[in-house]
This record gives structure tokens, sequence and C-alpha cells, in this order.
């Protein structure tokens, strides 16, 4: 990593990087959003240069001072991908308010939970919210102060309590990233200015076949504004290096193209989910006719890899990287193992080892957990600063000195580490962490449900799907009208894309001795679990809802 970016990111404030960048790039642009008609923002697109998006954080940031907000504080933003997300994150940076983004599909009591437990002292929502705002209110103690993005003009309510006293460090919390854990409750990780930029500033100075031009480069990035990868990674790694953040409200495999064209974007990012709906698009014109060096992500199935970069005519860079550690490991150099699930090698400032489960390393070419440092003098530099009231959490996934990804990987001889499952009991569908406790608590409190055990099976569009094996109680029905029940409980209280997508009734669930459930026993070697008799495909059910 060049000293330049590392020596920014290691002393500076993400509110000072941001000014020494609008002076170095002033009118560069560093905002901008694809027109998409009928979206109800922007629909002829946008684009704001460092100077113009500097001059609305400031005007935002003195609001936000002037109704008491500073150090000390935490903001609830639910603003979805709107690029306003952007500037009112900096702006409350600037101040010392740490952000907490919100999912936009929680449903009100996983936003209920998240305002209680970050302990919010404003939620900034779009009015389409306010429903789900109020209702997530009323469950708590005491309500949490709404300010509607709508209505802009308005000044914000005042803060609860005056701000800390005291000067802004580069130490300071800036964000507070939710994250699934196999507990069931999101893990709230608490992340300094420091660590942010770090991430921004490891990724943009990323050395190998495919790199970073300063003051240059345009980013389209479709995965949301709430997750750490558009929401800190390319976000300041383009704010380190005068960049530009392409911000689409979603993935649109459809207008895609037509978007990365007009854009004028010069590397995108990707999740598996996007190779798959591309490459089964009719052939456009425009898939040829960009301006895309590469693309980074992760999760493309090996076999479309190569299939991807011939049509489209750009490399696929797999990395990997997690919010407590987003200390991006890339496959950015020959050979890249195309095929495969190469995700990059060890360099210096990350460490990697690979453990069994006794914490002991395996030796190259078998499969054990991934383990992760900055060096032996200084684990812990540039990672997160720990899960928020859980020190015991924390400082189990740091035993030993070595961060526990909870991912198992192998390494081959030359170095290369491949991806082979995750260890944690999560599942990812289509980039979204869902922890199978979460969901087996929300099915088990009915009466109908005597046991359940989720997991993930297969699926062809969205990686992986969710599958809840259930045990009903004596004298229950089961069939297509209780698995609908069960659909329904679970999508009444949790974003849409967590309830089950397959149910299976069983008449037991295999066990230890001491009674816990063993999920890899549910099914016999070899089978096709979505071909077991009475599977209920309930897949068509799981739609995100809009007004």
């Amino acid at each position: 990593m060049s000293e330049r970016i590392l020596g920014r990111a290691m002393q500076q404030t993400i509110a000072e990087a941001f000014c020494q960048t609008v002076e170095c790039y002033p009118e560069h642009a560093f905002v901008a959003v694809p027109a998409a008609e009928g979206r109800g923002y922007y629909e002829n697109g946008v684009e704001w240069t460092y100077s113009e998006c500097a001059a609305m954080v400031d005007g935002l940031a003195a609001r936000y001072r002037e109704s008491g907000y500073g150090n000390g504080h935490r903001v609830a933003l639910a603003l979805d991908n709107r690029p306003e997300h952007i500037l009112h994150r900096l702006a409350l940076n600037t101040i010392g308010v740490s952000v907490v983004p919100v999912n936009p599909d929680y449903r009100p009591s996983e936003l209920a939970y998240l305002l209680n437990h970050s302990e919010a002292s404003l939620i900034v929502h779009l009015a389409y919210h306010d429903a789900t705002v109020r209702a997530a209110c009323s469950e708590l103690a005491c309500a949490v102060p709404a300010w509607v993005f709508e209505e802009g003009e308005h000044t914000f309510p005042s803060a609860p309590r005056k701000p800390t006293v005291g000067p802004m460090t580069n130490g300071a919390e800036s964000s507070l990233l939710y994250t699934s854990g196999t507990t069931g409750k999101p893990k709230g990780c608490l992340l300094s200015n420091q660590y942010e930029l770090m991430c921004g500033a490891w990724y943009a100075d990323l050395q190998g076949l495919f790199c970073f031009r300063h003051g240059a480069e345009r980013v389209y990035n479709p995965l949301p504004l709430y997750h750490i990868n558009a929401g800190v990674v390319s976000l300041l790694g383009m704010m380190l290096i005068g960049g530009c953040q392409i911000q689409p409200d979603r993935f649109h495999p459809r207008s895609w193209w037509q978007d990365v064209a007009d854009t004028r974007a010069t590397a995108i990012h990707y999740l598996g989910v996007v190779a798959p709906m591309l490459l089964n698009q009719p052939v456009d014109p425009l898939e040829r006719e960009h301006n895309v060096r590469f693309g980074f992500g992760a999760g493309v199935e090996p076999d479309l890899h190569a299939v991807f970069e011939d049509r489209f005519k750009f490399p696929l860079v797999e990395v990997w990287g997690m919010t407590e550690m987003c200390r991006v490991l890339a496959a950015n150099s020959e050979p890249r193992k195309r095929g495969t699930r190469a995700m990059g090698r060890p360099v210096f400032g990350l460490e990697v080892e690979i453990w069994d489960e006794n914490d002991e390393p395996v030796p190259d070419g078998e499969v054990g957990e991934m383990v992760v440092r900055y060096s032996a003098e200084q684990p812990r530099l540039g990672a997160f600063s720990g899960y928020l009231k859980d020190e015991v959490a924390t400082e189990r996934a740091w035993r030993g000195g070595w961060f526990h990804t909870g991912d198992s990987v192998t390494r081959a001889l030359d170095g290369m580490l491949h991806f082979v499952d995750r260890k944690k009991n999560i599942i990812r569908r289509s980039g979204e962490n869902i922890a199978a406790a979460e969901v087996e608590a929300t099915l088990q409190v009915l009466d109908e449900v005597q046991q359940v055990a989720v997991l993930a099976v297969p699926d062809e569009i969205r990686g992986e799907e969710i599958l809840a094996c259930v045990v009903a109680r004596p004298g229950v029905q089961t069939g297509e009208s209780l698995a609908r029940r069960l659909f329904d409980h679970c999508n009444q209280r949790l974003a849409y894309y967590k309830p089950p997508g397959w149910i299976l009734f069983v008449n037991e669930l295999p066990k230890t001795g001491s009674q816990k459930i063993q999920k890899h026993l549910i099914f016999e070697p070899g089978i096709e679990q979505l071909n077991s008799p009475g599977m209920i495909d309930l897949r068509f059910l799981k739609q995100r809802s809009r007004v």
C-alpha cells in the first residue's frame, strides 16, 4: 500500500480526508446516480462534484450541529440507496456523530431492536418508512425522534442530550453496522474512522493486474449502502483517490448495460447472483461497448467465471472481506485460478492462517477455519473496534490473537486461498447474510411448531435459499396450508428475504446426546435435499414490498 494513502487512513478522520480530496479534485465527480424512469427520484440521473458535495455536507453538518448533535451521538439513516445517504453520513461524521445504516426491508420488530440496541438519538428516514418507524417506536419504552427526509426544510428534532466534550480523533466511532450472528439477533459492529479509511485505502491501493487510477475511476456499485461493501469500502476508496461512486437504487439486470454505458463506469461491483442474471439476458450491443476495466466481487460460480469474462470482455476479480475485518483479499495476480473459488493470497498487513477446531494450524490443502490479523505486534490494527455491548463475543472472536472469520478455507501450495464454505450458521441469499437461528426463533414460538431446524439449500439464482425442517406438534395437520401460515408468520416479522423459501415437515430431527440438533444428519449423504418427498416450495411468496 502506498505510504501516502496509508498515512491518510492511519492519521486522519473521514471528514479531514474528504476535505483534502475536495481540495485536490474539486471539479471531479464524487457521486452519480444513473437515470431510471419511474424511480421517484432523479429520474434523469444526477452527478455531483466534490465541491458540490462539500457545500451540501457543510450545510447539513451545520443544521445537525444547531440541533445539538455531536460527539457521542448515533443517528440511524433509513435513506435506502439515495445519494443523500452519503451526504448525511459525511455531515454526521464531520461533527463526530456515528451513523447507523438501516436495512430498508426491516420489519418493525427488527427496526425496534436496532434502535434500542444502538441507543440511536434520531432516525432520518424516507416517507414511505413512516409506518414501519412508528410501529417500531411503539414497541420501545421511549420512542426515538424521527425526521422525514421529504420534509427537508424542517429542522431536526433537538438532540436528547448534550454531546460529549473532547476533540475528534481517527479512533472515534464513525459507523455502527449490524451483521447477522449465529445467536439470532444481529451484532452491532463498532467501526472507527481509522478502520473505515483503512478499508477504503486497502481497496483503492490493491496491487496486481487491475488497479485503480487516481482521479480517473468511476465505480458502479449496485449493492446497498447499509452494507460495508458500498457504504464503506468502495465509497471511501473512491473518496481517497478522487474517484466517483455510481449509486443505483439496486441491481437491475435489464438496464445494467445501459446504466454502465451512460454513467461511463470504469469498474463494477458484483455478487454471485449478478453473473447468471446478466448471462441470462438477451445479447445487448452495449454489453461490449463500455469502459469497464474490471469487476470486483465474490461468489461467482466457478463454471460461469470464464463464460462471463469471455462474453462481456472484462475480468472479474474475486475478493474476500467481512464487516469485522474488511481488508480485502483479492485474486488479482496471475495465475488467477479461474474456475475455482480462489480469493487471493495473504499480503503485508493481512496475515492468514488456517486452523482446525482446536485452533491448531492445518497443513496446506486441508480445510480449516481462516483466521486473520494485521501482525503479531498489532493484531487488531485497522479491524473493527468490537461488538457493541458484547465484549464476550468480541474476545471469543479474537481468541489466540487472531480474528476467527467463520469461513472454511483451504490454502494451496502456491499460497492461494480457496473458499470452501461458511463455518458459521449463516445463510447467504443474494448477498444478504441470514442467521438461521433468527428464523428458527421466529418459527419456534408458534403453537404448531414443536422443533425446527433452518439450513441453507442451493438456489440457481440466489446462491442459497432457506429451508425450514419442521416437526409439528402432535395432532397438528401438516401440509401446504400450515406451510403458508408459517411463512406468513415469518414474513410479518422479518425482512422479506428471511422467511423460508422451502418448508419440509419431518417426524423428528437428529440430535446429539445433549439434545443439540445435528443438521448435517437431517438428509442422507448424496441425497438431493430439494428432491425429498413432501418438500414445499414457497419462494414465489418472497417479494420485496414497496409503497
